[in-house]
């Protein structure tokens, strides 16, 4: 299996290094980290999409927006349809059709943007996420991470809940369907109750586990202790339903990153020097 990394959607909020930990201008640069996975015999793979073209187009719609105005604003969103995981593929030289499986780690808005341009696709996602995001929805904040115009004309759902054998000390979801037994889910609830990352297995054996939003921050991976800006340390804590379930996975995930980071690298959606270093095929 061949991976490319993709920025599917940058975010430049206000703060600088307050949040993104580089940056001297008064903007930060955050990226949208997807993963693009070539197979032999299951066509192409997205984890997840960031944003589609209709967010680009029309993201504030007058009635239920697709890009919710307050984090539009929050984040700086920079809405570029080059960014588009549609338009980097094309780039790539391959057919949206040629997209046949999603897996979404989540189904916040900044994820889940691009579904509907792959309309053949199956879209893979955890049984609680989907739910959550289908469902009513109670409070500012879960109002406005999962958009209904993003998920509802997506017709192609497999939905899981049970749990399988353990990875590296972690319960997954294997043998998701129509998929190869080396792309697995790896439940890490917080964020949202049906968070998930998804763990690759390249070809050479060594696993690449895309932990969307477990974390933010490369500074809470590959070091004993944990540091975290402080603007992306409060976006985490705003951002989630359960800090416990939070704090914890990502006290398992930054054990792993070190006992195991000769067979497993991590990195989460939004951080991007981690980004960088992984499209350069050198990751931290």
């Amino acid at each position: 299996m061949r991976i490319h990394h993709l920025n599917c959607g940058t975010d430049c909020p206000l703060g600088g290094a307050l949040f993104d930990g580089r940056s001297a201008a008064p903007l930060a640069t955050l990226v949208g980290h997807c993963l693009l996975i070539e197979t032999d015999a299951h066509g192409l793979v997205l984890v997840d999409t960031g944003f589609g073209l209709r967010d680009v187009a029309n993201p504030h719609a007058r009635h239920d927006p697709r890009v919710p105005r307050p984090w539009r604003l929050m984040l700086n969103i920079q809405l570029r349809e080059s960014e588009t995981a549609i338009r980097q593929i094309e780039a790539l030289g391959h057919r949206p059709a040629d997209v046949r499986h999603i897996i979404v780690t989540h189904l916040d808005f900044d994820h889940a943007g691009g579904l509907e341009d792959f309309p053949g696709a199956m879209v893979h996602v955890m049984q609680r996420e989907y739910d959550d995001a289908t469902g009513p929805q109670a409070g500012f904040v879960a109002r406005n991470r999962w958009r209904g115009p993003q998920l509802d004309n997506v017709q192609h759902w497999r939905r899981y809940g049970a749990r399988g054998e353990p990875w590296f000390g972690f319960d997954t979801v294997r043998d998701l369907e129509g998929l190869p037994p080396e792309i697995l889910f790896v439940p890490l609830p917080g964020h949202t109750w049906g968070h998930a990352g998804v763990a690759v297995r390249r070809d050479d054996g060594h696993w690449l586990l895309h932990a969307g939003d477990a974390y933010f921050y490369r500074g809470e991976m590959r070091r004993a202790r944990r540091h975290c800006t402080p603007g992306l340390r409060a976006y985490q804590r705003l951002m989630q339903v359960d800090a416990t379930s939070r704090l914890r996975n990502q006290e398992r995930l930054r054990a792993l990153s070190i006992e195991q980071r000769g067979d497993v690298t991590i990195t989460c959606s939004h951080d991007p020097v981690e980004f960088e270093h992984c499209h350069a095929g050198h990751p931290l």
